[in-house]
């Protein structure tokens, strides 16, 4: 019974997997940059504060990662290169994501960041404008300086920069997702939301 029962499933299964690689085609919904995947699953975004479409990608980025199984890991990348302001200006904002990061705030703050800019139309000139966000949002001062100044967040700007050096030849723009390493997304006029979401976590099972 069981034998029969797992048989069942697999015919209901195949079809699925089938119908997923007949929907998404390289070249059209993804690119191959890399002949080896990482070894453990995992999605980056890359995104600038300032970029309008990754403000409006906010609700996706959530759906994406509520659907990604627990061994994939998702990490954001803040890229420096954006010319809506000066690269000094982009790298504190990246500074102060991995103090988010570090406090365990990274979605509050990262939406905070972007209200001020895209919402409530405000500039941010630097690390000060940055951190009085962090301040109304209810971090204390000190955590803040002390947190901004630390070793530990200066390598984790490195590594995130580090990132954007590697994966350069490949951002033409963002938001740009790169799932094990492996393959670039690559989004159609005709793909809805959802199709975006499904792509992206069947990106994420690719070896």
């Amino acid at each position: 019974m069981k034998k029969l029962f797992a048989l069942l499933l697999l015919t209901l299964l195949l079809p699925l997997q089938a119908c997923a690689q007949e929907q998404w085609q390289e070249g059209t919904h993804y690119e191959i940059i890399s002949d080896e995947a990482t070894a453990q699953p995992e999605v980056m975004e890359f995104f600038s504060f300032w970029c309008p479409a990754c403000f409006r990608f906010e609700p996706l980025v959530g759906q994406i990662k509520q659907q990604l199984a627990d061994d994939v890991k998702f990490t954001k990348v803040h890229v420096n290169f954006m010319g809506f302001t000066g690269p000094d200006v982009q790298d504190a904002a990246t500074r102060a994501m991995m103090v988010a990061r570090a406090l365990k705030k990274e979605e509050a703050m990262n939406q905070a960041i972007f209200n001020y800019i895209h919402v409530q139309r405000s500039t941010i000139t630097g690390l000060d404008d940055l951190r009085n966000i962090f301040i109304v949002a209810g971090v204390e001062p000190e955590d803040f300086d002390k947190m901004a100044k630390s070793f530990g967040i200066n390598s984790q700007l490195q590594k995130n920069n580090k990132l954007i050096d590697d994966y350069r030849s490949h951002l033409r723009g963002v938001p740009n997702f790169i799932v094990n390493g492996k393959y670039q997304a690559k989004f159609t006029r005709d793909m809805t939301a959802d199709d975006i979401v499904d792509l992206i976590v069947w990106l994420s099972k690719q070896k």
